[in-house]
């Protein structure tokens, strides 16, 4: 059973919301986050990545980034302003790119159901990361910055979203990017059927913001203190998308050198355990890797995984690691290897060919999508999707709703 609870946001006015809503701050380094937010005093930027408006080269980590957070979030909220709605609710958030459309439900979801495994993770977190998401969460009593979650798709939540978006909504504006980020307040009558519709559904799945899930989880243990009292610390802020609308984009290699080979040695080796044919740039089926190479694209056919294998072995992506990665290219753990590198597929394909028509790399690869069924999959069984394996596009605006803890 997945428990959703409607909250009193804390959100800005329709005038503002467009001039507050920001990326979120993991998706940009601190001189992205400066380029975005500059000439905007209403970014949320300044509150997420407060360092931009320190002196460079500021650790980010310091003190003084968490009290600068917290100062720039009580002028926002005189700015703006930021306004708390007098009661609780859930919101609809629909999200367009292109031709590609989602629309999911914003509330707080249980930490107890997350520390259960009804929430599911499919990716390990970093302390250093937690500590930072933990401390801005507990010095600004908020969580400013929605977890993306995806779940089974349900006709009976179908039918509310259909009736909310009939209705005029609370913010319709398109981002810089060309996403375009419309929400919805829901009805009464409509919180008490989403609350209902979620009870019916099994489970739940982090697609995007495990650093801010782990955090709200220990927060919450420092906020509710020794008795446990309960709280809003209990629940995390998510917006929840149906797996058939959740758009996964792969995640792109990059390696810098060739090791020991030369392109003519390595194509040789390749086709010495698959079929190696020319192009396309982007791989047209799962079991085919797309590969650049000495000017030129290649298609390495993997064919079917084995079906003994675990789910997450299963994948495009760990099996290009274990066959061409790690034993033709040297490539260990690619958390740490400092020749490799990822490319979002948002941008493309084009993006891999100038990485290595500059000499910057070697050699790039392109991958077939893992989908939202193969995350659910590796989730199920327990296991751990591989690094930098998914990416997920359109993604969620910081600063349109905020839950005060």
């Amino acid at each position: 059973m997945a428990l959703i609870a409607p909250f009193r946001a804390l959100r800005p006015t329709p005038a503002a919301a467009e001039r507050v809503a920001a990326v979120p701050y993991d998706v940009v380094n601190a001189q992205e986050a400066h380029a975005l937010a500059n000439g905007n005093p209403l970014s949320f930027l300044h509150v997420s990545r407060a360092e931009i408006d320190l002196p460079p080269h500021t650790d980010p980590y310091s003190d003084a980034v968490y009290e600068k957070a917290v100062e720039n979030f009580a002028a926002l909220r005189a700015k703006a302003p930021l306004v708390a709605e007098e009661a609780p609710s859930l919101y609809v958030y629909r999200l367009k790119m292109g031709n590609h459309v989602q629309t999911g439900i914003a509330g707080t979801f249980s930490i107890d159901e997350y520390d259960r495994g009804v929430i599911k993770k499919h990716e390990h977190t970093r302390r250093d990361k937690e500590d930072d998401r933990t401390r801005h969460m507990i010095d600004l009593r908020a969580q400013t910055g929605p977890v993306f979650l995806t779940y089974p798709a349900s006709p009976a939540v179908d039918r509310v979203v259909g009736r909310i978006t009939g209705a005029p909504p609370l913010f319709d504006f398109t981002a810089a990017d060309g996403v375009q980020h419309t929400i919805w307040r829901a009805p009464d009558a409509d919180v008490k059927e989403l609350v209902a519709a979620f009870e019916a559904i099994p489970r739940l799945y982090i697609a995007d913001g495990h650093h801010r899930a782990a955090s709200a989880a220990r927060a919450r243990q420092q906020l509710r203190g020794h008795n446990g009292a309960p709280g809003e610390w209990d629940t995390v802020l998510a917006v929840a998308f149906p797996d058939n609308q959740t758009q996964v984009l792969p995640y792109n290699r990059v390696v810098k050198d060739l090791g020991s080979h030369t392109p003519q040695s390595l194509l040789a080796k390749l086709r010495e355990q698959f079929v190696v044919k020319a192009g396309p740039a982007t791989p047209v089926k799962k079991g085919e890797v797309a590969m650049f190479l000495d000017g030129a694209w290649h298609t390495i056919v993997l064919g079917e995984a084995p079906r003994h294998l675990a789910p997450s072995d299963r994948l495009d992506v760990s099996r290009l690691q274990q066959t061409v990665l790690t034993p033709l290219l040297g490539i260990g753990d690619v958390r740490t290897d400092k020749r490799i590198d990822f490319v979002g597929g948002a941008r493309g394909t084009s993006e891999l060919e100038k990485l290595v028509s500059s000499g910057r790399c070697a050699v790039a690869f392109s991958l077939y999508p893992v989908s939202v069924d193969d995350l659910m999959q590796v989730c199920d069984a327990g296991g751990i999707m591989p690094p930098k394996s998914t990416w997920f596009e359109p993604k969620l605006r910081d600063g349109l709703l905020s839950h005060v803890i």
